[in-house]
């Protein structure tokens, strides 16, 4: 009876923690079987479809971008725990955009769970607050706490000339949400924390720059994701029929050995393509 207890006491633990943009799980203008409808729910078959993703995935954490309001977010967990897939710990993120909000879903109890809404940036002749916030949720190991801080940068649209694709204020949207984050984790080196979300950009912007370091200080490392094909795309932009990564998980250096073969994974399930305009990015922290 000692050795069994001393191997179960020596396994590993394990989290595998996913983000995922559900793409208006709300009601949304969108293009429907029958044409454009305005204030349109998610249709019911990509909805079956979104959980066909999440019951394989079957994340012990959910970072979930662009959830409806919170009646949208409990249909949701409502649905799945009908199919076997239960998140009794769920939070929404309500900040400047009524419409499309941050969540977080977990099968085990947050130490805390901390939405920030107040952070703001200089934004040509006035100041912007970061539109959708940042979540700083924190879990508790047997190795220690794990912070993540769930972020969805501004999308590319804007009715500002001098500001193509919104490149500027997404820009100052990261570095609001950076400068936060090092003053919680002054020491990168061994804090353990990750920066996941949506970040509406590729990995050579502004904003990915930002969260990896400021000066020479190292924050935060990105993550080598690819699916089974080898292929390292997240979001399809439908009208232009072309394929980008916008979707992140970066770790901090204290929290990088942690990460099971140092690398994250795209989910490419035949039920992404309905399911979403994104595909989910997932890692698995292993604590031994």
């Amino acid at each position: 009876m000692a050795v069994v207890a001393l191997v179960a006491s020596l396994r590993a633990e394990t989290l595998t923690i996913a983000t995922y943009n559900i793409e208006n799980y709300t009601a949304a203008d969108r293009m429907t079987e029958a044409g454009y409808r305005q204030n349109y729910p998610k249709p019911e078959t990509a909805k079956q479809a979104l959980r066909a993703v999440l019951r394989a995935l079957n994340a012990d954490v959910l970072v979930l971008q662009e959830m409806g309001p919170r009646p949208y977010l409990e249909e949701l967990r409502h649905d799945l725990r009908a199919e076997g897939l239960d998140y009794p710990n769920a939070s929404l993120l309500e900040a400047a955009d009524d419409a499309r909000h941050v969540a977080v879903l977990a099968k085990r109890p947050f130490k805390s769970v901390t939405p920030h809404t107040e952070l703001d940036f200089k934004y040509f002749d006035g100041r912007e607050r970061v539109k959708r916030g940042v979540f700083e949720v924190v879990l508790p190991t047997s190795a220690g706490d794990v912070t993540l801080w769930a972020v969805h940068l501004k999308s590319r649209f804007t009715d500002r000339p001098d500001d193509p694709n919104s490149a500027l204020r997404r820009a100052g949207e990261a570095v609001a949400i950076r400068d936060f984050i090092l003053k919680r984790h002054p020491a990168p080196q061994t804090a353990r924390f990750a920066v996941l979300g949506d970040f509406n950009d590729v990995k050579t912007s502004r904003p990915i720059r930002a969260f990896l370091e400021r000066g020479k200080t190292a924050i935060t490392e990105l993550l080598a994701a690819a699916d089974s094909r080898g292929e390292a795309w997240t979001w399809v932009y439908g009208k232009e029929d072309s394929y980008e990564r916008t979707d992140f998980i970066l770790v901090s250096p204290g929290l990088k050995p942690f990460v099971r073969e140092g690398a994250a994974r795209i989910c490419d399930r035949p039920e992404t393509r309905a399911a979403s305009d994104h595909r989910p990015v997932v890692m698995v922290l292993e604590f031994k």
